[in-house]
C-alpha cells in the first residue's frame, strides 16, 4: 500500500522516513519530496508498504502525531495520479 506522508521535519531523508514506519512493517520503498532549486525537503514524502494491515497500523499511529514538537503529520493512502495522454513528448509538425 503507498502512503502520503506530510509535515515532516525538512531535515528528514528517506532513510528517516523509511526507519520511522519500519516500527510498523515492512517498507518497499521510502521517498522524500526534494526541491529541485534548494536540495532541501520539501516537508512531504510517499512511501510503499508490502501488507496494507500493517499501512493501517502506521496511519493509526502517527496520523496526527507530532515530531520533535513540529508539524502534526498527515499520514494517509496515496492517492493515484491519473495518466494524461496530453503528453509532453515530441511532436512532429503536420
Amino acid at each position: 500500500m503507498k502512503l502520503f506522508v506530510a509535515g515532516l521535519p525538512y531535515d528528514f531523508d528517506d532513510t528517516d522516513l523509511k526507519e520511522m514506519f519500519e516500527l510498523y512493517g515492512d517498507v518497499v520503498s521510502a521517498k522524500v519530496a526534494i526541491d529541485r532549486e534548494t536540495r532541501k525537503s520539501r516537508g512531504f514524502g510517499f512511501l510503499e508498504m508490502s501488507a496494507a494491515l500493517e499501512a493501517k497500523e502506521a496511519i493509526d499511529a502517527l496520523n496526527g502525531a507530532r515530531l520533535r514538537g513540529g508539524k502534526e503529520l498527515v499520514v494517509r493512502e496515496a492517492e493515484e495520479k491519473p495518466r494524461d495522454n496530453s503528453g509532453g513528448g515530441y511532436r512532429p509538425r503536420r
